[in-house]
Protein backbone atom coordinates (compact mmCIF):
# COMPACT_ATOMS: atom_id res chain seq x y z
CA UNK A 1 0.00 0.00 0.00
CA UNK A 2 1.63 3.66 -1.03
CA UNK A 3 1.56 6.33 1.51
CA UNK A 4 -0.80 9.35 0.91
CA UNK A 5 0.73 12.46 -0.42
CA UNK A 6 1.45 15.06 1.87
CA UNK A 7 0.38 18.09 -0.10
CA UNK A 8 -1.91 19.04 -2.82
CA UNK A 9 0.41 19.51 -5.27
CA UNK A 10 2.08 16.50 -4.82
CA UNK A 11 -1.05 14.53 -5.03
CA UNK A 12 -1.59 16.42 -8.47
CA UNK A 13 2.03 15.67 -9.95
CA UNK A 14 1.74 11.94 -8.90
CA UNK A 15 -1.61 11.73 -10.55
CA UNK A 16 -0.11 13.73 -13.36
CA UNK A 17 2.85 11.23 -13.64
CA UNK A 18 0.45 8.04 -13.35
CA UNK A 19 -1.75 9.43 -16.00
CA UNK A 20 1.80 10.13 -18.39
CA UNK A 21 2.96 6.48 -17.89
CA UNK A 22 -0.75 4.91 -18.65
CA UNK A 23 -0.56 7.06 -22.04
CA UNK A 24 2.94 5.79 -23.02
CA UNK A 25 1.46 2.48 -22.12
CA UNK A 26 -1.31 2.84 -24.54
CA UNK A 27 0.71 4.01 -27.45
CA UNK A 28 2.91 1.11 -27.40
CA UNK A 29 0.18 -1.40 -26.96
CA UNK A 30 -1.12 0.29 -30.23
CA UNK A 31 2.30 0.21 -31.74
CA UNK A 32 2.56 -3.50 -31.17
CA UNK A 33 -1.14 -3.92 -32.78
CA UNK A 34 -0.58 -1.94 -35.43
CA UNK A 35 2.61 -4.20 -36.14
CA UNK A 36 0.75 -7.65 -36.23
CA UNK A 37 0.39 -8.59 -39.73
CA UNK A 38 3.27 -7.13 -40.74
CA UNK A 39 3.39 -3.92 -43.00
CA UNK A 40 0.52 -2.17 -45.24
CA UNK A 41 0.38 -3.94 -48.10
CA UNK A 42 -1.19 -0.96 -49.19
CA UNK A 43 -0.38 2.25 -48.21
CA UNK A 44 -2.26 5.03 -49.08
CA UNK A 45 -5.58 2.74 -50.39
CA UNK A 46 -8.96 5.32 -49.61
CA UNK A 47 -10.41 2.82 -47.08
CA UNK A 48 -13.85 2.57 -48.93
CA UNK A 49 -12.36 0.43 -52.05
CA UNK A 50 -9.68 -1.25 -49.80
CA UNK A 51 -12.29 -4.72 -49.63
CA UNK A 52 -12.76 -5.01 -52.99
CA UNK A 53 -9.11 -4.12 -53.70
CA UNK A 54 -7.84 -6.91 -51.22
CA UNK A 55 -10.00 -9.07 -52.74
CA UNK A 56 -8.75 -8.60 -56.38
CA UNK A 57 -11.84 -6.77 -57.66
CA UNK A 58 -11.86 -6.37 -61.05
CA UNK A 59 -7.60 -7.26 -61.66
CA UNK A 60 -8.05 -11.04 -63.45
CA UNK A 61 -9.02 -12.43 -59.70
CA UNK A 62 -6.03 -10.29 -57.91
CA UNK A 63 -3.18 -12.30 -60.10
CA UNK A 64 -1.33 -8.77 -61.03
CA UNK A 65 -1.65 -8.13 -56.91
CA UNK A 66 0.11 -11.44 -56.07
CA UNK A 67 2.51 -10.79 -58.68
CA UNK A 68 3.92 -7.61 -57.13
CA UNK A 69 3.83 -9.19 -53.37
CA UNK A 70 5.67 -12.29 -54.70
CA UNK A 71 8.60 -9.70 -56.14
CA UNK A 72 8.15 -7.88 -53.42
CA UNK A 73 9.26 -11.25 -51.02
CA UNK A 74 11.83 -11.99 -53.79
CA UNK A 75 13.31 -8.42 -53.54
CA UNK A 76 13.33 -8.69 -50.09
CA UNK A 77 11.83 -4.97 -49.78
CA UNK A 78 9.91 -5.22 -46.78
CA UNK A 79 12.91 -6.92 -45.01
CA UNK A 80 10.63 -9.26 -43.60
CA UNK A 81 13.37 -12.02 -43.57
CA UNK A 82 17.06 -12.68 -43.84
CA UNK A 83 18.57 -15.37 -46.24
CA UNK A 84 21.46 -16.11 -44.40
CA UNK A 85 19.61 -16.17 -40.92
CA UNK A 86 16.76 -18.10 -42.55
CA UNK A 87 18.86 -20.60 -44.07
CA UNK A 88 18.91 -24.42 -43.02
CA UNK A 89 22.12 -25.85 -40.85
CA UNK A 90 24.08 -27.78 -42.84
CA UNK A 91 23.94 -31.53 -42.18
CA UNK A 92 26.88 -32.93 -39.23
CA UNK A 93 25.97 -36.49 -39.64
CA UNK A 94 26.83 -36.22 -43.47
CA UNK A 95 30.25 -34.53 -43.17
CA UNK A 96 31.25 -37.22 -40.27
CA UNK A 97 30.42 -39.99 -42.98
CA UNK A 98 33.41 -41.71 -44.73
CA UNK A 99 31.01 -43.44 -47.27
CA UNK A 100 32.35 -43.08 -51.00
CA UNK A 101 29.40 -43.32 -53.40
CA UNK A 102 30.04 -44.42 -56.99
CA UNK A 103 28.22 -45.23 -60.36
CA UNK A 104 25.67 -48.29 -60.27
CA UNK A 105 26.72 -51.68 -61.28
CA UNK A 106 26.11 -52.67 -64.83
CA UNK A 107 24.12 -56.18 -65.37
CA UNK A 108 24.29 -58.20 -68.51
CA UNK A 109 21.20 -58.50 -69.63
CA UNK A 110 19.37 -62.13 -68.81
CA UNK A 111 16.81 -62.80 -71.34
CA UNK A 112 15.94 -65.89 -72.70
CA UNK A 113 15.73 -65.57 -76.54
CA UNK A 114 15.09 -69.04 -77.88
CA UNK A 115 14.37 -72.50 -75.71
CA UNK A 116 16.86 -74.91 -75.64
CA UNK A 117 15.36 -77.64 -75.39
CA UNK A 118 14.39 -76.81 -79.24
CA UNK A 119 16.37 -77.39 -82.27
CA UNK A 120 17.15 -74.50 -84.63
CA UNK A 121 13.79 -74.77 -86.99
CA UNK A 122 12.09 -73.56 -83.59
CA UNK A 123 9.61 -71.17 -84.65
CA UNK A 124 9.12 -69.56 -81.36
CA UNK A 125 12.95 -68.31 -81.31
CA UNK A 126 13.03 -64.75 -80.45
CA UNK A 127 15.43 -61.97 -82.86
CA UNK A 128 18.24 -62.49 -80.75
CA UNK A 129 18.02 -59.18 -79.36
CA UNK A 130 19.16 -58.32 -75.83
CA UNK A 131 17.06 -56.17 -73.57
CA UNK A 132 18.86 -53.18 -74.25
CA UNK A 133 17.59 -52.25 -77.20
Amino acid sequence: MTESPESPEDAEAERRSRAAAEAEQVEAAAAAAAAIGGPDPMPGADPAERPVAEGGGGQAEGFEQAEEALIRQASHEDNLSDPTADAFTPEVESDRSGAAFSEADEADPSEVTSDPGEGPDDSGEGPGMAAER
